[in-house]
């Protein structure tokens, strides 16, 4: 396939409307938006949209790539990500992370399936930590980790707030966010602390109490699962409006949701009544992840496994049921997520950046197409293309 492609006659969202415009890409980026682009004859693919909406690619910030679970016994544990999953639905950039099970789920673990899925055709970076503290590495420090390490961003997902928690000190988290942000600051990364958000009375005090008794910005944490009910949400509401992102999870289940949890779609909704500025809000899916149900006092009551899906089906529910703007919503899939991890070339259809696209059918609100880097990994829903006539 040519590394040359026009993608002609698109409403492009980049995530703001641009309207009717053709999209050139070249050599995995895109190379020009503008109106009637024409390619010398022979040269390169031509795609026509015929209308249809082109959006970026979603950046999905928390993904249990190698897979994780656990609360169960062993054999509740979840299996790893398959590439096509997160493709097929339109994920063209995850980070993955470990979780509870920092024993038998490892760093070194998810560097090679990170690897993997890189060379398969999805940008894939992690995490480096778990849970708990004290932080694991996989060098001996969080500093040479993120710094040494070409697709270690940051630290995560470290837990407040939870029953399954190590309950880090005011200290801790602040000194883990300073190492995760000088080598930031050093490597050009985010250098940003990923923190898992339970359903303890804290809620994000931990943070707050963290940001006040330091020089560390707000926008150094980046709390996620801040749908899990009201209150959680009233409070992350006040840190986004403080400036910090907040991340709402869209993987879920209907016995989650009977014990107070909201959709991701329907948290976005009430966050922006809350007066919750648009570009603090993100979506995750959690995908690979265990979704613990301990409703009765702590008691584990089922479990089921997050999905890449979730993460479209929550954008469409978001337009579609709960009345937000399109762009308001994709941003909160694709730009805004980029943003908060430090990702300056994803999240966004302009020109230079990663050429991470999709192309929704504005009739069904349906995937059609889905490119990576520069690469066809969905063309018209018949899985990957090998080649297109121009």
């Amino acid at each position: 396939m040519s590394s040359i492609v026009l993608i002609k006659n698109a409403q492009v969202f980049a995530p703001h409307k641009l309207g009717l415009c053709d999209v050139l890409v070249a050599g995995g980026r895109i190379a020009k938006i503008d109106q009637n682009i024409e390619l010398p004859h022979s040269l390169g693919d031509v795609v026509d949209a015929d209308g249809a909406w082109l959006m970026p690619g979603m950046v999905d910030t928390l993904v249990h790539i190698s897979g994780g679970g656990g609360e169960g016994g062993f054999a509740s544990r979840t299996p790893e990500l398959d590439v096509r999953d997160a493709l097929y639905n339109g994920v063209t950039t995850v980070i993955g992370a470990l979780g509870t099970d920092a024993i038998t789920r490892t760093l070194n673990e998810m560097y090679g399936k990170a690897r993997a899925l890189e060379a398969l055709g999805l940008t894939c970076y992690m995490q480096t930590g778990s849970y708990q503290v004290p932080v694991n590495t996989l060098t001996g420090s969080v500093r040479s980790d993120i710094m040494l390490v070409s697709n270690v961003i940051g630290v995560g997902e470290l837990a407040i707030s939870d029953h399954r928690s190590s309950h880090p000190t005011r200290e801790e988290l602040v000194r883990i966010a300073a190492d995760a942000r000088v080598a930031g600051l050093l490597s050009g990364k985010g250098g940003v602390v990923s923190v898992h958000v339970g359903d303890g009375a804290g809620r994000l005090t931990p943070l707050f109490d963290a940001v006040e008794n330091s020089e560390i910005p707000i926008t150094q944490f980046y709390p996620t699962h801040m749908n899990r009910n009201e209150s959680l949400l009233a409070h992350g509401v006040e840190f986004a409006r403080a400036g910090g992102f907040i991340d709402f999870t869209t993987s879920t289940t209907d016995e989650i949701l009977a014990c107070g949890e909201m959709r991701a779609s329907r948290a976005l909704k009430m966050a922006l009544e809350q007066g919750a500025p648009a570009g603090q809000l993100t979506f995750s899916s959690d995908a690979q992840g265990s979704l613990t149900n301990f409703c009765d006092q702590g008691q584990l009551q089922d479990l089921e496994i997050g999905s890449s899906a979730s993460l479209f089906d929550e954008l469409r529910r978001a337009v579609k049921d709960e009345g937000v703007e399109l762009t308001t919503a994709l941003q909160a899939v694709t730009r805004n997520p980029a943003r908060a991890v430090g990702l300056k070339h994803k999240g966004q259809v302009a020109t230079g950046r990663d050429a991470d696209l999709m192309l929704v059918d504005p009739e069904r609100f349906q995937i059609t197409h889905v490119m990576a880097c520069g690469r066809w990994q969905l063309f018209d829903r018949q899985g990957p293309a090998t080649s297109r006539d121009s």
